[in-house]
């Protein structure tokens, strides 16, 4: 562990759409980070990226980044199938790494990213930032204060239309099988699954149906689950990718009331129980990432702190999508 009143210095590989506001500011904006430097491949991109948000250091080799004795952590922004290239690079590096979700394209990459990590004793942080925004926080502390007494099911509906993209024929990455085989699924569905063993515990079984419905692209577009925590709470998900309603709704089911949310639409979320109704309305912050990456930095420069998102959790978040998808 580093020790107090350290400034950890970080590097971002792959500085696409993910890291204009979502992430890359909030490096910049926690004290006791510094964003240094970024790369990617292409040198007028990255140039143009390190001048709009100030950048010092910029590299099209992502070895460069990785090895360069002034960045003290990476935080890899590329697509899921390159993720454990760079990983490994930096864990043999010995340097602290943040990965964007999902951690990998299989649970067995995953595996291989979370040994090398935990064989250096580095730390391991996976972007599932839901775990520490406020919205969610706080459905958690609904579940921990017992407000629906003894958690019984939760369910998941999800449904979107199918884009132009997706009916065009042209390339992305996010459908493609080789990269994200679950399509969507593998994009989207990661970040409730993994939000969902947050609140209620780890998932010891989890079965699923996944089909490639519509013939738009090669990875999958319809999965349903089922799934079963280690406490005995019962799960079940639907998620179809060309359907003609927008909808994400989760219903979480207790002995003595119930929560209401979307993972993705910023609605209300709503506490039902045999007391009374209560609504909030949370906003996002503009840099939705921005409370995950300051408790990174809780982590590793202060003590007597967890980070709910480590590599052990995205791991585990890995296992039960390849167990829904039939992977396992």
């Amino acid at each position: 562990m580093i020790k107090n009143n350290t400034v950890i210095k970080w590097g971002i590989i792959g500085c696409g759409d993910v890291t204009e506001v979502k992430s890359g500011p909030a490096y910049k904006l926690t004290k006791g980070f510094e964003l240094v430097a970024v790369m990617r491949r292409n040198a007028d991109k990255v140039k143009d990226y390190a001048k709009r948000h100030q950048i010092e250091k910029y590299y099209t080799n992502a070895d460069e980044l990785i090895n360069d004795p002034d960045i003290d952590a990476v935080y890899i922004a590329t697509p899921p199938d390159s993720h454990m290239h760079y990983a490994l690079k930096v864990a043999e590096a010995g340097k602290i790494c943040c990965i964007e979700k999902p951690m990998a394209p299989s649970y067995q990459e995953s595996l291989t990213i979370y040994n090398a990590f935990k064989d250096k004793n580095i730390p391991l942080f996976v972007a599932y930032y839901r775990r520490s925004l406020p919205r969610f926080t706080q459905i958690k502390e609904w579940i921990d204060n017992n407000e629906i007494g003894e958690v019984r099911h939760i369910n998941w509906e999800f449904s979107a239309p199918a884009s132009v993209l997706d009916k065009s024929g042209e390339y992305n990455w996010r459908t493609d099988a080789e990269i994200a085989p679950g399509g969507y699924f593998d994009d989207l569905a990661s970040h409730g699954l993994d939000f969902f063993t947050f609140i209620l515990g780890n998932i010891k079984e989890a079965k699923g149906i996944s089909v490639n419905q519509q013939n738009n692209y090669s990875a999958k577009d319809a999965i349903t689950a089922c799934w079963i925590h280690e406490n005995n709470i019962t799960g079940s998900a639907f998620w179809n990718f060309d359907c003609n309603e927008r909808l994400d709704r989760v219903s979480i089911h207790g002995s003595k009331g119930s929560i209401e949310f979307a993972v993705f639409h910023e609605k209300p979320i709503k506490l039902k129980n045999d007391r009374n109704k209560e609504t909030l309305h949370i906003e996002h912050p503009k840099h939705i990432q921005i409370y995950h990456v300051e408790d990174m930095r809780n982590m590793v420069l202060k003590s007597n702190f967890t980070h709910p998102s480590l590599g052990v959790s995205a791991l585990h978040t890995s296992w039960v999508m390849d167990k829904i998808l039939g992977n396992l």
